[in-house]
């Protein structure tokens, strides 16, 4: 009896699932795979990082040395300035660039008028689809020697400064690129989240005598703080995964100081001259064992202090 029960239950299950949602199971099934691919599988490469690499050898028959290539990194002369200039172009990135979507939402959210809300989404959306190089050419073109910045700089009786040169301008000059390129994009998913809250809410606030801002403080942050808190266990969790492309259009000789950082160390040791893949390997092991760590500590906090979690 109680295994007629068990079949039963098994063929009910896979009825009511796997069969009755093929569809799901066959669209999504190609990003499975494609994540299987080129996510899973070239982690079999991670070897190479406690070995001294040889590509004639392979990874199979590339000798063992451990730790070694950890602790050369620990050791470098560089590990410190790589360190904090990773630390500091990532935190004081994230420090300014995570509320901002946060106030451009709640704002736009408070606009009445559907073609004046479409207006300024576009505005702040459009700058999303500019690639890298031409938003570094933009850098150079506005803050170059003789770009526009320096000429209202001299119009007003100031000197030429040289922004791309000076090491103490890279991290605003980067820091403020990046957030003009990238807020209105990451506005997109408040605003959505923004969409779910009850009309009938303001409705009821505005009877109470509540004002525009007191609504959005009581009302609408409320009710994307969810939101937010996943966002930002996710924004924590890739806290040091600065990319490299944008750093090496804007590094010059001069600003080395402070905009070399962990992911262009990579590149430059992994990549270029007389590469060492074993090596650049365990920096960028390091780099995302460091994310992970960040990222299950963010998540521990916020199911501790909220019922907002990954996990």
């Amino acid at each position: 009896m109680t295994e007629s029960i068990k079949k039963n239950k098994k063929q009910g299950y896979k009825q009511s699932g796997i069969r009755r949602n093929w569809q799901l199971v066959v669209m999504i099934s190609g990003a499975i795979l494609f994540t299987f691919v080129f996510a899973y599988i070239p982690m079999y490469g991670i070897l190479i990082a406690f070995q001294e690499y040889n590509p004639a050898l392979g990874i199979a028959k590339s000798p063992y040395i451990g730790f070694d290539n950890f602790i050369r990194f620990f050791q470098s002369y560089q590990f410190e300035s790589l360190m904090t200039n990773t630390f500091l172009l990532s935190f004081l990135g994230f420090i300014i660039g995570f509320p901002l979507p946060i106030i451009i939402a709640l704002l736009l959210n408070t606009l009445r008028s559907t073609r004046l809300k479409g207006f300024f989404q576009t505005i702040f959306n459009a700058p999303h689809f500019i690639s890298v190089v031409v938003l570094v050419g933009m850098i150079f073109l506005f803050f170059g020697e003789y770009g526009l910045i320096n000429s209202l700089v001299i119009a007003f009786g100031g000197e030429r400064i040289s922004f791309l040169l000076e090491a103490s301008w890279f991290r605003p000059l980067f820091i403020g690129s990046g957030n003009w390129q990238e807020t209105g994009w990451s506005s997109i998913i408040y605003l959505a989240a923004l969409a779910g809250v009850d009309p009938q809410l303001h409705e009821a606030a505005k009877i109470d005598g509540a004002s525009r801002f007191k609504r959005i403080i009581h009302i609408d942050f409320p009710s994307i703080f969810p939101t937010i808190s996943i966002i930002l266990i996710l924004s924590i969790g890739n806290l040091l995964s600065v990319g490299y492309e944008k750093v090496l259009l804007m590094q010059t000789g001069t600003n080395l100081t402070t905009s070399e950082i962990i992911s262009t160390y990579v590149y430059k040791i992994g990549l270029t001259g007389l590469s060492e893949p074993g090596y650049a390997a365990a920096i960028g092991l390091f780099n995302s064992l460091i994310n992970v760590i960040l990222l299950i500590i963010a998540n521990y906090s916020a199911k501790r202090f909220s019922e907002n979690s990954l996990w």
